[in-house]
């Protein structure tokens, strides 16, 4: 087998035998179409364990009306193609179809919807599956009405788009119910999905470097503490959202500049240190005596530049270990993380784990389902994950000063990599942190204490010269 063919090898034959054949038998022509690249496919793969959906929400302020906002809703989908989306989760390929779809939209009971009543919505939305097989709209809108205003609820099935692409839906969503938004977003072009088999290709030596030292990534790994409780058959996430205010944030970025270190380097050592008082029996292992935290990377720009013109996610990720002795501090840790992420940065190691899905996906038809939901804890265990985005640059590139109105935070689903995830999304001055957990791992009150944990050590950032 090639290289390339290896990368961008089809879906196995389980979750293609999930979907109709393809034919021409509707008389309806798809308008265009996509590959899907790898780690799309693996998605799909994921959601047969359990549903794999983000969730994003952003505050609009400003008086329900429940017919505009759907008005809003389907022009926006319709300028970017989205609303006549079609998906067969069995195949390889994203396709536009011309035949419309219908909106998927619901509205929370009640005038005053509180906190709790919210994060319970999107608790079920994180758990609440797409269609499994056929075509299908894979987008669905809910609003929670709170006073004057309101919050607007997206829920995407992941494979078919990514965080930053959803984030400029919904800011479009929000602008144009606002009066506010410029022209029209173009079409979605799925015939531009992003290939990792185009990128190694144009790339060969990132290719060679990532074969290279995979072998040393999976060493480094057998030094790592195995998260228990992640094979079971109730993979259920729980939501759990903190706020971290402007003070702490700019103190934060100001520590990374003095540190020399970056954000992410950051936020990967306060997860460490939350995560390691729940993980001291590692310390009575022979050998997995480190704790390992990933990270997920938006790799957007190292495709060619018309991927922007796809929804599809173009992601990659990375693990970081450490052993997190009693009494480090803040400032050290994230020294020894940047010690590790600055080499996978400047060298595009991240691509190593596109080739681990590529053997993840190779093994998968012939594992049961027991042993699926094991197979990265097994191999590359990691306690938790932080994937953040940074809101500032897409509102700043809208021009439009009425993003100043607006609040924003999401939530990603933990999926089989890692049992707890951190997404962190900056607006403006101030940045949410929505965690997503597998309640067969953590319990809520031990979630609430490491985001307690976690947001103590984002103060560290402050205190420590």
């Amino acid at each position: 087998m090639r290289f390339a063919e290896f990368v961008d090898k089809p879906v196995d034959a389980a979750i293609d035998a999930e979907s109709p054949p393809r034919t021409r038998a509707s008389g309806r022509r798809a308008a265009s179409h996509g590959r899907l690249n790898l780690f799309q496919r693996m998605m799909l793969r994921w959601r047969t364990l359990h549903p794999y959906n983000p969730v994003h929400v952003v505050r609009i302020p400003s008086a329900l009306d429940l017919s505009r906002l759907r008005a809003v809703i389907a022009a926006q989908l319709a300028s970017r193609g989205l609303s006549n989306l079609r998906v067969d989760p069995g195949g390889r390929q994203l396709r536009f179809d011309t035949e419309p779809s219908e909106l998927q939209f619901e509205q929370v009971p009640g005038e005053h919807v509180s906190t709790a009543e919210l994060a319970a919505v999107i608790e079920r939305e994180l758990n609440r599956p797409f269609a499994a097989s056929g075509r299908f709209n894979p987008l669905r809108f809910c609003v929670a009405q709170s006073g004057a205003s309101f919050q607007l609820v997206l829920v995407y099935d992941h494979f078919v788009a990514s965080g930053d692409s959803v984030a400029s839906l919904l800011t479009d969503v929000a602008l144009a119910y606002l009066g506010a938004a410029g022209p029209l977003a173009p079409k979605a072009r799925s015939d531009k999905n992003g290939t990792y088999r185009n990128l190694f290709v144009r790339h060969p030596m990132w290719a060679l470097r990532a074969v290279l030292t995979l072998p040393a990534m999976a060493l480094r790994m057998r030094r790592a503490s195995r998260p228990v409780g992640v094979g079971a058959p109730d993979a259920d996430n729980g939501f759990f959202l903190v706020r971290v205010e402007p003070a702490q944030l700019h103190a934060l970025i100001a520590a990374s500049k003095r540190w020399g270190v970056t954000v992410n380097d950051l936020l990967l050592a306060g997860l460490l240190l939350a995560l390691a008082p729940r993980t001291a029996s590692r310390h009575l292992h022979a050998h997995r005596k480190e704790l390992a935290v990933a990270s997920i990377v938006n790799i957007r720009d190292d495709f060619r530049t018309d991927a922007d013109l796809a929804p599809s996610p173009c992601l990659a990720a990375f693990h970081v270990s450490h052993a997190v002795p009693d009494g480090i501090g803040l400032c050290e840790l994230a020294c020894n993380v940047h010690a590790s992420t600055a080499p996978i940065r400047r060298q595009r190691l991240y691509l190593r784990s596109i080739l681990a899905l590529g053997l993840s996906g190779l093994l998968w038809p012939v594992l049961r389902q027991r042993q699926r939901r094991n197979l990265y804890a097994k191999y590359f265990p990691a306690w938790g994950g932080v994937t953040s985005l940074n809101l500032n640059p897409i509102w700043a590139a809208k021009g439009a000063p009425a993003t100043r109105q607006l609040d924003y935070f999401r939530v990603v689903p933990t999926g089989p990599l890692c049992p707890l995830v951190l997404a962190a999304t900056t607006a403006h001055d101030v940045m949410h942190v929505g965690i997503s957990y597998r309640k067969s791992v953590f319990a809520a009150p031990s979630v609430a204490q490491v985001a307690q944990d976690f947001l103590r050590s984002i103060d560290m950032s402050g205190q420590a010269r």
